[in-house]
C-alpha cells in the first residue's frame, strides 16, 4: 500500500467537509420546513 500524500489527504478532507456541509444544510432545511408547516397547520 502506498503512503498517502498531502494532496490525497487534502482532497479527502475536502470531500468529507462538503458531505458534512450538505448533511447539515439538509437538516437545517428540514427543520425550517417543519417550522413553517407547523405555523401554517397551527392556524
Amino acid at each position: 500500500m502506498s503512503p498517502t500524500t498531502p494532496h490525497d489527504d487534502t482532497a479527502l478532507r475536502r470531500r468529507r467537509a462538503v458531505r458534512t456541509a450538505i448533511v447539515v444544510g439538509a437538516v437545517a432545511l428540514a427543520i425550517y420546513v417543519a417550522f413553517v408547516l407547523s405555523g401554517v397547520i397551527g392556524r
